[in-house]
């Protein structure tokens, strides 16, 4: 009955008319559903090396094409999805993952979508699809630490579009914001709709702090955040959510970028990824007496030590070091702390009073939920720059060495990099001054990676043909010093801005 009730609140349409979680599709309920829906196309998506999105176009024909289409998936030129891979053996087979399947949104023509995984030649998946790195990232970090690896993502990106001219916003003061003077707060709602058409789960959308004018033009800052998931099923529910976001805009009229700085002085677009760490079912990450856990100190220990290479896979453009600057939100020391936003981790407020607030507003409803269940911690620089899936792998990974390190030593790591005040405020200047910092370029990222890529390689979670191939790009932008030369140079900044107005 339980289960009924959620597939009746499900917004994807296949869950409802095939009465079963997406989870369990198998093929016949795809070819069921696309005989019982009027389905004349089929779309295979991937991602490629750029983080974005791809795809295959079929006109279902037959039966029996659409039976083989189904079970042998397609042949691609993997040598233009994969800089790493040569044309000379270029071709790679894309299989559908059934679960992944969803009504496409936008389409005219009745099409059925799904995401798709890489094989090689052989028939083996492809140990270089950064879907595959974070596929055997989670499955390490579960045998080192046995527990189960979840993220969540916030999408911060800017809306851009024609000024009507009346109730003006408050300049950087757009948190939250209503309208009429937050102007796209619809188009967020439209796409917020989209994506959980799609199986995404949403936690909340909002305008964001950002908001500006331009050349007639409105730029505000709007922000999606995601439901905690096991991290493959995060990654992808993001990346589909950026491709419905930019689709969505383009269909409108209205311009979108997930760039993390697009102006000097006004708030720059992060991609904060919350961690929760799962047992049998169990939010691990607090205790039910309401304190961090040692397993979240152990992994927040393992963050701190690999945040320096971290940056190599989460901030990848020159611009993302725009955005990581000393006295701003975005952090740029490696510190962590409990409801702290100048930290590089942030554990959130927590339920921890054991009140219940919702009896005092709601005298005649008693709720008594486990609130410890919504706990996680906060990975505050990274940029959607990132490539997801690479990300999240190295965020697993960094966390997996917090257990595969003594315990005292993980814990002692992390009690030695708690801050518990505003670190940029005067009166800390000798705190500061005693944290590392992040990489302030593309290039400095690269020799930090360098230097920490065996902990990558281990385990055989990234190969290192992918780790070369991560450092030889982010030293290719030769931008040391980058930041100081654009602050006297608005011309060259502006360049740098136009070219990565898309990244991601």
């Amino acid at each position: 009955m339980e289960s009924n009730k959620k597939l009746k609140m499900s917004r994807n349409h296949l869950e409802r008319v095939l009465e079963k979680p997406a989870s369990a599709f198998t093929r016949n309920d795809i070819i069921d559903y696309i005989g019982r829906e009027g389905i004349e196309m089929v779309n295979f998506m991937y991602a490629a090396a750029d983080g974005r999105l791809k795809t295959l176009n079929f006109v279902i024909n037959s039966l029996e094409y659409l039976e083989t289409i189904l079970s042998t998936g397609e042949r691609v030129d993997g040598s233009s999805l994969f800089p790493f891979i040569e044309a000379g053996r270029s071709d790679l087979y894309v299989m559908p993952r059934y679960e992944s399947a969803f009504r496409d949104p936008f389409a005219e023509i009745p099409t059925l979508t799904m995401l798709c995984s890489y094989f090689d030649k052989d028939g083996n998946p492809l140990d270089s699809d950064p879907r595959s790195v974070l596929e055997r990232a989670c499955r390490e970090f579960t045998a080192v630490s046995g527990l189960e690896f979840e993220c969540m993502g916030e999408l911060e990106f800017y809306v851009i579009g024609a000024d009507p001219g009346t109730f003006p916003a408050t300049d950087q003061k757009g948190y939250h914001e209503s309208g009429p003077f937050a102007k796209f707060n619809s188009f967020r709602t439209k796409a917020m709709s989209l994506i959980a058409s799609t199986g995404g789960q949403i936690k909340y959308g909002h305008s964001e702090v950002g908001n500006f004018k331009h050349n007639s033009l409105i730029y505000e800052q709007n922000e999606i955040e995601f439901l905690p998931n096991p991290a493959l099923k995060a990654a992808d529910q993001l990346l589909l959510a950026k491709w419905i976001i930019r689709e969505l805009a383009a269909k409108e009229g209205l311009n979108v970028t997930f760039a993390p700085k697009i102006t000097v002085g006004k708030a720059g677009s992060g991609f904060h990824v919350h961690i929760r760490l799962m047992k049998d079912g169990v939010n691990v990450t607090q205790t039910e007496n309401r304190e961090l856990s040692d397993d979240a100190r152990r992994a927040i220990a393992g963050l701190m030590t690999f945040a320096p290479s971290i940056t190599a896979f989460g901030n990848t453009n020159p611009t993302s070091y725009l955005r990581l600057v000393p006295h701003q939100e975005a952090p740029t020391n490696i510190c962590w702390g409990d409801r702290n936003r100048s930290v590089l981790v942030r554990v959130p407020l927590g339920w921890t009073s054991g009140k219940d607030m919702c009896v005092q507003v709601n005298p005649n409803d008693k709720c008594e939920m486990e609130t410890y269940a919504k706990q996680t911690f906060e990975m505050r620089s990274p940029d959607c720059s990132a490539n997801v899936y690479q990300l999240m792998a190295a965020l697993c990974v960094g966390a997996r060495f917090g257990f595969e390190i003594d315990k005292e030593e993980a814990l002692a790591i992390a009690s030695r990099t708690y801050v518990d005040v505003n670190i940029h405020a005067k009166e800390n200047a000798s705190k500061l001054a005693g944290l590392e910092t992040l990489p302030t370029c593309c290039v400095e990222s690269a020799e930090c990676l360098e230097k920490q890529r065996e902990m990558y390689e281990k385990r055989d979670v990234f190969t290192p043909a992918m780790i070369d191939d991560q450092i030889k790009q982010l030293r290719a932008f030769e931008d040391k010093d980058l930041a100081g030369r654009l602050n006297a140079d608005p011309v060259e900044m502006q360049r740098i801005v136009n070219r990565y107005f898309y990244c991601g």
